[in-house]
């Protein structure tokens, strides 16, 4: 049988695959991680993944100037649009791949950080969004996506309406964070302190929220995968 395997890039060490790492062990999957800026990722071009996970992160997505490797990592995910091979993008990988769409990513008047549940539009309701229905998932940004007229929303919120998108049955984005793990949430504090001091969040109500909707995001968060990997594995 063979065995498939995801790669996720990573921007921070402690913003990982999370919650998704067990379920894609579950499934069989073998899982790889490289660390942006560290780590080389020309080879994914040659040898592509069956799944890229572009994870979150506190740089901007249009931040060559301070990062050039944004560069590869964006001919990266522009190549794997072009060959209609999985991808998801949460948060800063959102973003990225809204960019290599031709979208546009800008700063948001206040962050947008904790727990709180979407609205889903009328193409979210027809795709695996459903299963994060009446979910509070955790948002943690202070940029947001604008995308290309060809390209609808999926979910919004007050601060931001595009949430979540999709490019066919193969290509995911998402703002929100459906895979931090609750019990791994004081990395996050910690390493995002300056900015959550910034913001004036309270740290006992996040800490609060994560313990009540946590397990809920999580099975959830299982849920939207199994359905979008079944979507794509039936694309032509």
């Amino acid at each position: 049988m063979t065995t498939h395997t995801a790669v996720a890039l990573r921007h921070l060490a402690f913003e990982d695959l999370g919650t998704l790492e067990p379920l894609l062990r579950d499934w069989g999957w073998r899982i790889q991680y490289r660390d942006i800026g560290v780590d080389t990722v020309e080879d994914l071009f040659d040898s592509p993944p069956d799944l890229l996970v572009v994870l979150g992160g506190p740089i901007g997505a249009f931040d060559d100037h301070l990062y050039p490797y944004l560069k590869t990592e964006l001919a990266l995910i522009s190549e794997r649009l072009r060959q209609r091979q999985p991808l998801l993008g949460v948060c800063l990988g959102a973003q990225l791949l809204a960019r290599a769409l031709g979208g546009r990513v800008g700063a948001m008047p206040e962050k947008e950080i904790g727990f709180a549940p979407l609205q889903l539009t009328s193409a979210g309701r027809a795709s695996p969004l459903t299963a994060l229905e009446d979910i509070p998932v955790l948002h943690w940004h202070g940029d947001r996506i604008q995308l290309p007229a060809t390209v609808p929303s999926l979910a919004t919120t007050a601060p931001c309406p595009t949430q979540a998108f999709a490019v066919g049955r193969h290509a995911l984005g998402l703002q929100f964070h459906i895979e931090a793990d609750p019990a791994r949430l004081e990395r996050w504090l910690i390493g995002h302190t300056l900015e959550l001091s910034g913001a004036g969040i309270d740290l006992e109500q996040l800490r609060r929220d994560a313990a009540e909707h946590g397990g809920a995001l999580t099975r959830a968060a299982r849920r939207l995968m199994t359905q979008w990997r079944d979507q794509w594995e039936q694309q032509p």
